[in-house]
């Protein structure tokens, strides 16, 4: 029997399902144009490790960074932060920060400060996402212009197929109708629309977002891929098992690295 300082909290899969480690992995995201870090977003190590993939990474790469976390529409307030021109007291007052925002997401703010880094908000303000999911994406045509430039450029591409936007339907037992899906993808659309408009070639870009806006190379891969098929993106993903040992057959080939962690291990909220 494992004693508690013999238990690991988590372990590193490839694709297959193969055991891979930190190194192996760095070695690989070093050679891309964008890498999607799925997380969970209460995971403690998720985040731990996307600031130690993001500082190692840094060491040897010309950076930009990205997040799910911040709205289109609260850009200017993290520029001013970044910029030094506001206080974190500031950002807080004048952006809608997630409520894990202090202990999760302020390291990487901060790292992007410290190194003078792009930090881009490419999400979709949160309004217009609702208003999708109950009207559909014609429901965004009549906002005004500078609404629709916190967005991607509508009409947005639709593929109803994705195994994603169908699997939400699965797991909502149709409740939501075609819609919510779609709510889905004005996020994966906007998200890709920003990276893309922040992204400078011979920089690495690492956009942090939740596991399932990336997982299976559809979400916001599927949009990048669309605007530019050339491309070289590496994905992550968060995954919790009770025992990880062994990479479950439903989580292999969910991402280029998978972060398979103990379920037990502590949620930060």
């Amino acid at each position: 029997m494992l004693t508690a300082q013999e238990k690991q909290p988590y372990k590193l899969y490839n694709a297959k399902g193969k055991k891979s480690d930190f190194g192996k992995m760095i070695k690989a995201l070093r050679s891309a144009d964008i890498v999607l870090f799925g997380e969970y977003h209460n995971n403690a190590i998720a985040h731990w490790l996307q600031l130690e993939v993001t500082r190692t990474l840094g060491e040897s790469r010309e950076l930009v960074l990205g997040a799910e976390m911040f709205e289109q529409d609260n850009q200017e307030a993290l520029d001013l932060y970044l910029q030094g021109k506001i206080s974190a007291k500031g950002l807080d007052s004048m952006a809608r920060l997630w409520k894990n925002y202090p202990t999760d997401y302020a390291p990487l703010v901060n790292y992007a400060k410290e190194k003078k880094l792009v930090f881009a908000a490419t999400n979709v303000p949160r309004r217009y996402a609702s208003m999708v999911a109950k009207g559909g994406f014609q429901a965004l045509d009549t906002l005004p212009a500078k609404d629709k430039s916190w967005m991607a450029p509508l009409p947005v591409a639709y593929d109803a197929s994705l195994p994603g936007y169908t699997k939400m339907i699965e797991m909502m037992g149709g409740h939501g109708g075609e819609n919510l899906p779609k709510a889905q993808a004005i996020k994966d659309a906007t998200m890709a629309h920003f990276i893309l408009q922040h992204y400078r070639p011979g920089k690495l870009f690492i956009h942090y977002n939740g596991s399932y806006h990336s997982d299976n190379y559809d979400g916001i891969n599927w949009y990048l891929k669309k605007q530019n098929p050339g491309l070289k993106i590496m994905t992550i993903t968060t995954v919790s098992q009770q025992e990880i040992g062994k990479l479950l057959a439903e989580n292999k080939g969910k991402a280029d690295f998978i972060i398979c962690v103990d379920e037990n291990m502590t949620n930060t909220y």
